[in-house]
């Protein structure tokens, strides 16, 4: 058995897809494995049928998802508003790929591009009406924030060096000082509330749309049980104005957890940033107009 992936995400081919179907689901041979359009870096996922999907992680990091999807994703289903993706089957490590997979059931939908989306407060809506019916569900033996969900759900402070790290190389391009203060807030925000459960990353690729509307969310690998204020940082990075208050209201947090959520949103754009500045200008523009949402929120919300 290899215990490294076959040249990383370039060795996850449909070719490998189908020799893991042949060999571990035969009653699914021969059925085709396309690529989906728009990929995550986490996993590779490959459209197998019409109504199958099969999903590979690309790294170590990245396999103690499956067993918690396969786990709780049953549980969290029949609570949710819309669909997330059906667990059909748990591959097991073969034909020289390492890692535990998975088959799902495929989910209509598009990625929720901006364009795509009927109207954009009615989708905050939806979306924050989404978050509140996750966060009712059954924490009981949920699995709790820590490596598994990227530390999503707990501090912020996990990322504290990280975080004045990315400041630190974006002196003269951001506002530092006024970051540096909404990344203190957000550590002195302690969560005191009781654990809920989160999904880690919302965000627009992880969300489907179909007529212009919510029809599903995918892609629960840094989910688990504890602080929901990772799930906030869509305010900044798809919704303003309109769109960004009826969220903020549909979803009731309290302040102290949206300073927590601007601390992410910071950590993340930060990070990204400090990276791509000199090499990806149109996501630098992204990011850099990220941080500027998130400090301008910061400047309207503190007395």
């Amino acid at each position: 058995m290899a215990t490294t992936p076959p040249d990383g995400r370039a060795g996850i081919t449909a070719d490998l897809v189908q020799r893991l179907i042949r060999t571990q689901f035969p009653q699914w041979t021969g059925l085709p494995a396309t690529p989906v359009p728009v990929d995550g870096w986490d996993n590779r996922t490959y459209r197998l049928g019409d109504t199958m999907t099969v999903r590979l992680p690309t790294a170590a990091g990245y396999v103690p998802a499956v067993d918690k999807e396969h786990r709780w994703l049953p549980d969290l289903a029949p609570q949710l508003p819309v669909p997330v993706p059906p667990i059909l089957g748990k591959g097991q490590p073969g034909e020289g790929y390492p890692y535990p997979w998975s088959v799902r059931g495929w989910l209509d939908g598009e990625t929720a591009f901006p364009e795509r989306i009927g109207d954009l407060t009615r989708f905050a809506v939806s979306v924050g009406e989404f978050i509140l019916a996750l966060q009712k569900c059954d924490t009981t033996g949920g699995p709790l924030a820590g490596a598994h969900s990227w530390h999503r759900g707990a501090s912020p402070a996990y990322y504290d060096d990280e975080t004045r790290r990315s400041l630190h190389a974006l002196q003269g391009v951001i506002d530092t000082t006024l970051a540096a203060r909404v990344w203190d807030t957000a550590l002195a925000a302690t969560w005191n509330g009781p654990p809920v459960w989160f999904h880690g990353d919302i965000w627009q690729g992880n969300l489907l749309v179909a007529d212009g509307r919510l029809s599903a969310v995918i892609d629960f690998g840094t989910s688990g049980v504890g602080d929901p204020a990772c799930d906030l940082v869509i305010a900044w990075g798809l919704f303003s104005g309109e769109s960004r208050r009826a969220f903020r209201d549909t979803v009731a947090q309290d302040d102290a957890t949206w300073a927590r959520a601007r601390g992410w949103a910071l950590w993340k754009a930060a990070l990204v940033l400090a990276e791509c500045i000199d090499t990806d200008q149109e996501k630098a523009a992204v990011n850099q107009h990220l941080i500027a949402e998130v400090l301008a929120d910061h400047r309207e919300s503190t007395p």
